[in-house]
């Protein structure tokens, strides 16, 4: 399982390979700077699905909850998703993969967008404050080829992240591992716990743990609130 990534304020990957664009939405029109009583309209923010299912696509509790705490915070939401086939399908109950079945990624994670939804080639980060991209397995098989965590380490030099702890500690942990790719990849690793949300200010990154950690469902969904929160902050809407 993977953690999550919000990039927000001034810096998004949108691009092919992932590489980080300048943020900045259009100057406000003078008959908004007029009006300053109207209602501020909530941060953009992008959400970035890689499909339906944790083991080749998007974790959905992950997902779901970051939608949850996104309409608790007032974001205005996009959903995206790559218009590409699955690398496989995985049959959930037996966890291997579906023989001469094929399945497309765009309108796999329409079923959690409950079908509003845009190919991902159309995002562009003027129109957006900050993009989240929840974990799973997908997004390491569909949108690049690493884990979750591991995506803004590859797309950021020196970048802070946290994919929780650093050892198994009897199995709470069992993808501590991939703290020592981030580290190799020239990336901070900074431990913390699943409730828990690591901000890089000065990449404007934010991480928390989610399902790294074999631990209850409303820990990982009060590290996801946590993640949010500060997404927002940063997005300083």
């Amino acid at each position: 399982m993977a953690a999550f990534r919000a990039l927000a304020a001034s810096r998004l990957a949108v691009t092919a390979g992932f590489a980080p664009l300048p943020f900045g939405g259009p100057a406000p029109s003078s008959r908004a700077a007029l009006h300053a009583s109207a209602p501020r309209p909530g941060p953009r923010v992008a959400v970035v699905l890689s499909g339906c299912g944790v083991y080749d696509g998007t974790e959905l509790h992950e997902a779901s909850s970051i939608l949850v705490h996104l309409s608790r915070g007032g974001a205005e939401v996009q959903i995206f998703a790559p218009d590409v086939p699955q690398m496989h399908v995985i049959d959930h109950i037996k966890g291997q993969p579906s023989e001469g079945e094929t399945r497309n990624v765009l309108t796999e994670s329409a079923r959690i967008a409950r079908g509003k939804i845009t190919d991902l080639a159309k995002l562009t980060a003027v129109n957006h404050d900050a993009a989240i991209f929840p974990g799973g397995f997908g997004a390491a098989k569909n949108l690049l080829c690493c884990i979750a965590p591991v995506l803004a380490a590859k797309v950021l030099r020196g970048v802070e992240v946290t994919v929780g702890h650093e050892q198994e500690e009897g199995g709470k942990w069992p993808h501590a591992g991939t703290a020592e790719v981030i580290k190799a990849l020239g990336a901070k690793h900074c431990v913390m716990g699943v409730t828990e949300a690591h901000v890089d200010q000065k990449n404007k990154v934010v991480t928390t743990p989610a399902f790294m950690c074999d631990t209850a469902l409303h820990h990982i969904h009060d590290g996801i609130g946590a993640m949010v929160r500060k997404v927002l902050e940063l997005a300083g809407r």
